[in-house]
């Protein structure tokens, strides 16, 4: 299989040769990086209905917001890219932005 020579096509590459089965749905892990809780909590709002599961939470040490937004879909490159997409296009007006995904793979 081959994959684009990019982060995300890195990753998808990484997940296929250590045994992931990409014809099965996963549950992949999208990442929002928002600036504060306020605003994080009003695109929450947002994000809610359009086919995420959402939460917010701070890291304890660095005091950073994300919106955590899990969604299940196949691995598929174009797909993860598009989530991504509409991610920074939903968040943008928040102040936000898409910083990678992950999924446990099984």
């Amino acid at each position: 299989m081959n994959f684009p020579k990019d982060e995300d096509g890195e990753v998808l590459e990484l997940l296929y040769k250590s045994g992931v089965d990409f014809n099965q749905i996963h549950v992949v892990d999208f990442f929002v990086a928002v600036p504060n809780q306020k605003l994080g909590e009003e695109l929450l709002i947002q994000l809610k209905g359009k086919e995420f599961d959402c939460e917010l939470e701070q890291d304890e040490e660095t005091k950073e917001w994300t919106c955590f937004c899990s969604k299940e879909m196949f691995l598929k490159y174009e797909e993860i890219i598009e989530v991504q997409k509409r991610l920074d296009e939903l968040s943008k007006p928040y102040g936000g932005y898409s910083d990678g995904w992950a999924t446990f793979g099984d």
